[in-house]
């Protein structure tokens, strides 16, 4: 496999099967695959690599049908299942060129002497008649699975898309080999973790003592009764994935909205962020020593239970190869 269509083909057409679909056009298939990359490739700005064209198609259908990158994975399908939209369909059907074909070889070897015209003509023949055993047959606008391997698909399905999903997560880790927890960002999840405790358990213990936390983005005071920010992660949660306390700091709330995933500028902010976490960890290390937040900062500094470092450096050094890389997968700078 040098690209990742293998892997979205399948997936689809195993939820297609676990559905009761035995013939598929191949439209909802390419729709099914594009619903099931849309947040990997939109939301983390996970690299396919530099030969896969399929994240282009996801990119370029989010310009050209100007969708939201959260959009419900069942509405994209739909609208992609039913798109009359030129340009969709253009990028839809270049699917059909290879996959398609390219997926059977294992049932039908390529020739020594056979050119990939006659070889693609050759499975799309073979097929029809289930030859080998084949998966599915191919015709110009569908395929149709093979009654032999119906039960067998629908009864092991969530085997068959776990172990597709494993291998797809080892493609992509070799692709992206400095980002963290590729495996949790292949679904988009059902719904993000809410920031409850650490607002309660750990900001408002720094609030009260503090009365009020300036925005480290606009300057304005917040204060805990007014409800007047939120808790947001300093690098993006799209990349990073994780809600551990010392990459979450509160900020106004009307910026907050307009924040969204963008990265903020080292040079520009980097000194706030490290000043505030400090000052905060010191206060809740004084008033709840136990906090679960607080052995959070182990992960960055594994002796601060003894002797209570908390290094500008090391923190930097923490926070600054995060945003170098989320920058270059593709996620951009507060005012760029």
């Amino acid at each position: 496999k040098v690209a990742t269509y293998k892997f979205y083909w399948f997936l689809s057409i195993l939820e297609l099967v676990e559905n009761g679909n035995i013939e598929i056009k191949k439209k909802d298939i390419f729709a099914k695959m594009i619903s099931n990359s849309w947040y990997t490739v939109n939301y983390f700005h996970l690299s396919f690599g530099k030969q896969d064209l399929f994240q282009k198609t996801v990119e370029e259908i989010l310009k050209i049908e100007d969708l939201t990158i959260d959009i419900k994975r069942d509405n994209l399908f739909s609208l992609l299942q039913n798109t009359e939209n030129r340009l969709t369909l253009k990028e839809l059907n270049h699917f059909d060129l290879n996959v398609p074909h390219w997926f059977l070889t294992p049932w039908f070897p390529r020739n020594i002497n056979e050119n990939a015209a006659i070889h693609k003509k050759r499975i799309y023949e073979f097929s029809q008649k289930f030859e080998n055993k084949c998966l599915y047959a191919l015709n110009a606008d569908s395929i149709k699975i093979n009654p032999i391997w119906i039960s067998y698909l629908q009864s092991n399905a969530k085997i068959l898309k776990d172990f597709c999903y494993w291998n797809l997560t080892l493609f992509l880790q070799v692709r992206n080999p400095n980002v963290p927890d590729i495996a949790n960002k292949l679904i988009k999840p059902a719904n993000r973790n809410g920031l409850t405790k650490q607002r309660n358990d750990y900001w408002k213990i720094v609030f009260q003592e503090l009365n009020s936390i300036d925005c480290i983005f606009t300057g304005e005071k917040l204060f805990f009764e007014e409800n007047n920010y939120a808790i947001d992660h300093f690098v993006p949660h799209a990349f990073v994935s994780h809600d551990l306390i010392w990459n979450l700091i509160p900020i106004y709330k009307t910026f907050n909205s307009s924040k969204s995933d963008k990265l903020p500028s080292m040079d520009k902010y980097f000194d706030k962020f490290f000043n505030l976490q400090k000052t905060a960890y010191e206060i809740v290390q004084k008033v709840n020593p136990k906090s679960k937040h607080i052995e959070e900062f182990l992960t960055i500094f594994p002796n601060i239970d003894n002797n209570n470092i908390f290094d500008f450096q090391r923190y930097k050094e923490t926070i600054q190869p995060l945003i170098t890389i989320a920058h270059n997968n593709g996620f951009s700078y507060l005012n760029d």
